[in-house]
C-alpha cells in the first residue's frame, strides 16, 4: 500500500494547522477589542465581524477557478502571503472604519487560501489513500478549533495586550507560509488546457455535483442556527452561563475522534456509508440539544454533533471530487465549501428571525426538523445520485 503519511501531506497539513490557528486566535477576542477599543455596540460588531464571512463567500467560485486554471502552487503561496499581511494591517487599524475594510477584505485570501490548501493535500496524497488522507486532514482544522480559542484567551488575561495577540497571529501565518513553501509538486499542464478553454458556470461551480451541494446547505443550516445563538440558548433558556467553551471543545473532540474512527472506512472507500452514520448521529445530537434543556442534552449533543459532522463532511468532500477530473478537483473543493457557507449565513439570517418572532427553542426545532429534511433528501436522492456520477480514479 502506498504510503500517506509522507513529507509533502504533513507540510500541508502542518501549514493548515497554522492558517486556522491564526484564525481561531483572534476569533473569540474581536468582539472584546471592538468594543473596548473603538467602543462599538452589539450591533456595529456583528456588522463588523459579518464582512469576513461574506468577502470568503464571494471568493469562492473564484479560488476554485484560480486554482484549477494557474500553477497550484503559485496561488497557494500568493493568497497565504495576503492572508498573514492581512495580520499585521490590524495593528495599523486605527480607526473603526480602517479595522471593518482590513477585516471585510481579510476574508478575501482566507477563502482562496482554504480551497488552494486543501486542493494541494489531495495533489500530494497517493490516488490510492485519498479518501483516508482527506479525513486525517480535517483534524488539522479541528485541532487549530479546539486549543487556539483557549490560547488566545489565556494570553488575554494574562496581558490584556490585544497588539500581542496580532503579533501572534501574524507570525503563526507566516510560519505556515515557511512551511508550504517548502512543498514540492509534480508540474501538470492540465491547469492551462483549463485556463484555454471556455469560460462556462462549471469553471466555478461543479454542476456534476449540484444535488451534493444541495444537500450540504441543509446542514450548513444548522451548523449556523446552532455556533451563532448557542451562548444565548444556553443562557436564556437552560440557564447556563460560561459553557460555551466547554461546548466546542466536546464539539471538537468529537470531530478528532470520528476522523481518526471513520479513517479506515475512508480507506475502503465507503464515502456513502460514512455520510449516512455521520448525519444519523447528527440527527440525534440536534434532536437530543432541543428535546432535553438541560446540561445533559447540552453537552451530550456537542460530543454526538462533533462526531457527526467529522463523519459526514469528509465524505461529502471525497464524493464531490470523486464527480471532478483533476483539473477541477479545485472547482469541486470551492463548491463544498461555498455549499456549506450558503447553509451557514442563512441559518445565521433566519435563526435569529424566527428566534425574534418565536423564541430560541422554535428556532432550535426548525434546526431538527432541517437536518432529518436534509438526511431525507440524501437517502432519497442524492445516495444514487453520486453512485451514477461518481468519475471512478
Amino acid at each position: 500500500m502506498e504510503r500517506l503519511w509522507n513529507k509533502n501531506y504533513i507540510k500541508v497539513m502542518t501549514a493548515n494547522f497554522s492558517l486556522f490557528f491564526a484564525f481561531y486566535l483572534l476569533t473569540p477576542l474581536l468582539p472584546l477589542y471592538l468594543s473596548e477599543t473603538f467602543g462599538a455596540t452589539k450591533d456595529v460588531i456583528g456588522l463588523v465581524l459579518s464582512g469576513y464571512t461574506i468577502t470568503a463567500l464571494l471568493f469562492r467560485p473564484f479560488s476554485g477557478y484560480l486554482v484549477d486554471s494557474f500553477p497550484r502552487k503559485t496561488v497557494l503561496m500568493v493568497s497565504f502571503s495576503a492572508f498573514a499581511i492581512f495580520f499585521a494591517g490590524y495593528l495599523a487599524a486605527g480607526t473603526l472604519l480602517l479595522f471593518t475594510i482590513v477585516r471585510t477584505l481579510h476574508g478575501g485570501p482566507f477563502g482562496t487560501l482554504t480551497v488552494a490548501n486543501s486542493t494541494v493535500a489531495i495533489d500530494v496524497l497517493p490516488s490510492s489513500r485519498r479518501n483516508e488522507g482527506i479525513g486525517y486532514y480535517g483534524l488539522s482544522n479541528n485541532l487549530a478549533m479546539a486549543i487556539a480559542p483557549t490560547f488566545a484567551i489565556f494570553i488575554y488575561a494574562e496581558t490584556h495586550n490585544f497588539e500581542l495577540l496580532f503579533w501572534l497571529a501574524f507570525a503563526i501565518a507566516t510560519f505556515g507560509w515557511i512551511v508550504d513553501a517548502s512543498v514540492t509538486l509534480k508540474p501538470k499542464n492540465t491547469q492551462i488546457s483549463r485556463l484555454n478553454s471556455k469560460l462556462s458556470l462549471d469553471r466555478f461551480f461543479l454542476k456534476n455535483g449540484w444535488l451534493l451541494g444541495v444537500n450540504m446547505v441543509f446542514f450548513g443550516f444548522c451548523f449556523g442556527v446552532l455556533s451563532n445563538y448557542l451562548a444565548i440558548y444556553g443562557k436564556q433558556v437552560m440557564g447556563i452561563t460560561g459553557g460555551t467553551g466547554t461546548w466546542f471543545m466536546l464539539c471538537s473532540i468529537g470531530l478528532i475522534l470520528s476522523r481518526l474512527q471513520g479513517g479506515k472506512a475512508l480507506r475502503k472507500g465507503l464515502l456513502t456509508h460514512n455520510a449516512s452514520e455521520g448525519m444519523l448521529i447528527s440527527l440525534v445530537g440536534y434532536t437530543l440539544f432541543v428535546a432535553f434543556p438541560n446540561s445533559f442534552g447540552y453537552y451530550s449533543s456537542a460530543i454526538l454533533i462533533g462526531l457527526g459532522n467529522g463523519h459526514m463532511w469528509p465524505a461529502f468532500q471525497n464524493m464531490m471530487i470523486s464527480m471532478a477530473h483533476h483539473n477541477e478537483r479545485g472547482t469541486a473543493n470551492s463548491t463544498i465549501l461555498i455549499s456549506w457557507d450558503i447553509g451557514m449565513g442563512l441559518g445565521i439570517l433566519a435563526g435569529g428571525a424566527i428566534a425574534e418572532h418565536l423564541g430560541y427553542t422554535a428556532a432550535f426545532w426548525i434546526v431538527a426538523i432541517m437536518n432529518a429534511t436534509g438526511v431525507l433528501l440524501y437517502f432519497l436522492k442524492t445516495k444514487q445520485f453520486f453512485l451514477e456520477r461518481r468519475i471512478e480514479v
